[in-house]
């Protein structure tokens, strides 16, 4: 049966940070059943308040704790951080088993020179997810979306394509469906998840990017 990508539930686990918030405010205001997930479940409510109220009242978001999310949602997205990213993910494989999990992760350090990436010795965030998650299907997306801008409401269009990675067709085909309901966002199959480390870790070049010029870039991939 096709699914219909316009109603599905989405989680957000690690959804009181900025990344996840501003995935939550863009899909919610897109439509969809939104379920913030974080390891305390009154963070969690608090921010889904929050958000309702940015978005007029007009949305539908939720808070729960991780696996209150997790169990609810048709699609969950991990914009956890690094640190404790095995052991959050590992913990919820019961919960997240036959789901599709989109991982958006980047596993990077920072010291007096900049960012930079952190060696995984599963090869990326991605295929880490995947070695504790054996029961979902993980797709590597969504890496390089400047939360700012999708939280600030008078970006009405976020100028950005999404690279999407995995080993599923028909997931990673949702996902980039799932990426076009942010306006301005178009979804770009970018290899199989071994790949992903190369994604991930291009994030500490954008943020060298966006710290000489004071932005907020994104990536557009051409003649596609």
């Amino acid at each position: 049966m096709a699914i219909n990508v316009d109603e599905l539930v989405i989680g957000i686990l690690g959804g009181t940070g900025d990344q996840g918030r501003g995935l939550a405010y863009r899909f919610a205001a897109a439509g969809h059943r939104v379920i913030i997930g974080s390891r305390s479940e009154e963070r969690a409510r608090t921010a889904a308040a929050e958000l309702t109220e940015a978005l007029g009242g007009q949305s539908s978001v939720e808070g729960m704790a991780n696996a209150g999310a997790s169990r609810h949602a048709d699609v969950v997205v991990a914009a956890v951080p690094w640190e404790g990213h095995a052991s959050l993910l590992g913990s919820l494989a019961g919960e997240l088993a036959g789901k599709i999990v989109i991982d958006c992760v980047n596993p990077l350090g920072f010291d007096a020179k900049g960012a930079y990436a952190l060696s995984v010795p599963e090869g990326s965030a991605a295929q880490q997810a995947a070695s504790v998650l054996p029961g979902s299907t993980v797709v590597a997306a969504f890496h390089h979306v400047s939360a700012k801008l999708l939280l600030d409401a008078e970006v009405r269009t976020v100028d950005l394509d999404v690279l999407v990675l995995g080993d599923d067709r028909e997931a990673t085909d949702l996902v980039q469906q799932l990426a076009a309901r942010i306006p301005g966002v178009r979804g770009v199959y970018a290899g199989r998840l071994r790949n992903a480390g190369q994604v991930e870790a291009l994030t500490a070049n954008l943020v060298s990017v966006n710290r000489r010029y004071k932005a907020h870039a994104g990536l557009r991939v051409t003649d596609i």
